[in-house]
This record gives C-alpha cells, sequence and structure tokens, in this order.
C-alpha cells in the first residue's frame, strides 16, 4: 500500500525542516508532496533548494488558503490512500501508521486521527477552541447521521480513489469539514483513531480563529443539501 502526504506551507520556516525529516522517516511506501502557498518567510527558498529530496515541492504564486493548497497538491496523488499532513509540528507522523491499520483490514474508507478521545499526549491549552471543536462535530454528526469525535481534525486518511473522486472547492480551512460532509454523503466507511496532538499558541504560529468556525457551520449546512 503506497501512502500520498500532502503537505501545505505557509510561513512556517521554523518547523518545515524539521516535519519534513519526520515524515521522510516514516517506514512505508510513500510519496511527499508539498504545496508552498506563496510563503514569504523562507520557506519557499528553503523547499527550493531541497526540493527532490525525496519530496516533491508545487509553488502558488499567490497566497491561495489551505484548502487551494490541498487541492492543488492531490492533483499529483499517486498512493493507494492519502493524507494532509501540516507543516507545524502539532501532529506526529509516526500516528498515520497507526491510521493505516483500519484500512489495510480493508474494514474503512476513511480513518480519522481524534484528539479528543484520550489514550495519546494532548496539550492542554484553549479551552474555547476546543468547545468550538465539539460544537462543530456535534453539528457535523446530526446533519449527517454520524458519531465523530473530531471533525476538524488534520489527520484524515482516506483512501485515494474516494477522495479524487469527490469535486473539492473549499481554499481555507473550510476544507476540514468539506470533506468530512462530502464522503459521509457518500456512505464511506469512517473510522477513528486516538493520535496525540501537540498544539501550538498564537504566539507560537497557530492561525485558526472563531472566525474559521462560522465558515464551516456554513460549510456543513451547505453541503448536506448541496453536493
Amino acid at each position: 500500500m503506497k501512502l500520498s502526504i500532502v503537505m501545505p506551507v505557509f510561513n512556517e520556516m521554523a518547523t518545515l525542516e524539521e516535519i519534513i525529516r519526520r515524515v521522510k522517516a516514516l517506514e512505508i511506501d510513500k510519496e511527499i508532496i508539498v504545496v508552498d502557498d506563496a510563503s514569504t518567510d523562507g520557506s519557499r527558498e528553503w523547499l527550493q533548494a531541497h526540493e527532490g529530496n525525496e519530496f516533491r515541492a508545487i509553488y502558488h504564486e499567490s497566497n491561495r488558503g489551505k484548502g487551494a493548497a490541498l487541492r492543488t497538491g492531490l492533483q499529483y496523488v499517486t498512493g493507494d490512500v492519502v493524507i494532509p499532513q501540516d507543516a507545524d509540528l502539532e501532529y506526529d507522523p509516526q500516528d498515520i501508521l497507526r491510521l493505516l491499520e483500519p484500512i489495510r483490514r480493508g474494514s474503512a474508507d476513511a480513518v480519522y486521527g481524534t484528539r479528543l478521545t484520550g489514550g495519546a499526549p494532548q496539550r492542554a491549552l484553549f479551552f474555547w477552541h476546543r468547545m468550538g471543536n465539539k460544537f462543530l462535530t456535534f453539528v457535523t454528526n446530526i446533519l449527517y447521521n454520524a458519531t465523530l469525535t473530531d471533525m476538524e481534525t488534520c489527520y484524515k486518511l482516506i483512501r485515494s480513489e474516494l477522495l479524487l473522486s469527490i469535486p473539492l472547492h473549499s481554499k481555507g480551512f473550510s476544507i476540514e469539514p468539506e470533506i468530512t460532509a462530502k464522503i459521509l454523503k457518500r456512505k464511506a466507511r469512517v473510522y477513528e483513531v486516538p493520535i496525540s496532538y501537540y498544539g501550538r499558541t498564537y504566539a507560537e504560529g497557530k492561525k485558526i480563529t472563531w472566525r474559521h468556525g462560522l465558515g464551516a457551520v456554513w460549510t456543513l449546512l451547505k453541503h448536506r443539501f448541496v453536493d
């Protein structure tokens, strides 16, 4: 089974080299597709100097958002399964190996890495982010008759055949609810596996805010009735 890892990057020079090192260290047949979303902090130049060293880099000429970067990366996927990888160090790539198991068993079409059920290290911060995530997941479960615990997780490991068959349109962080809405509407078999989460503060580079939550609600409602 070949794994495709798509990594959107926007101004992540502080963590970029380390996260790519960790992803490259995964002992599995894989391809790494990095999409630079017009970084201005040296990330782009670092990628240009190192691309071809076990990863492929694609470059946006203007900043278009995480969703747009992910959609660009998906155009180059050749693996059997695909997973997004944030370019910070909030998610541990070693957890990906655990997410693969339900798909290898033939039980799942998609496996979500949940940060909210315990069983793995979790940084304790941002109470209101946690409540917002729970609310968005609750809305998802009501609208799509599901029992997810962490809809907004970055780690969504999905069979490539399924994900690449779905038209995606979101440019920003709303790509997370859009993917979830559309695979649930297609009756995909979705499993969850606990993962670790090393969250960042805003001073450390975190980008998502409460405004993105409003966009997520709209995306969930819209795709419940429109594909």
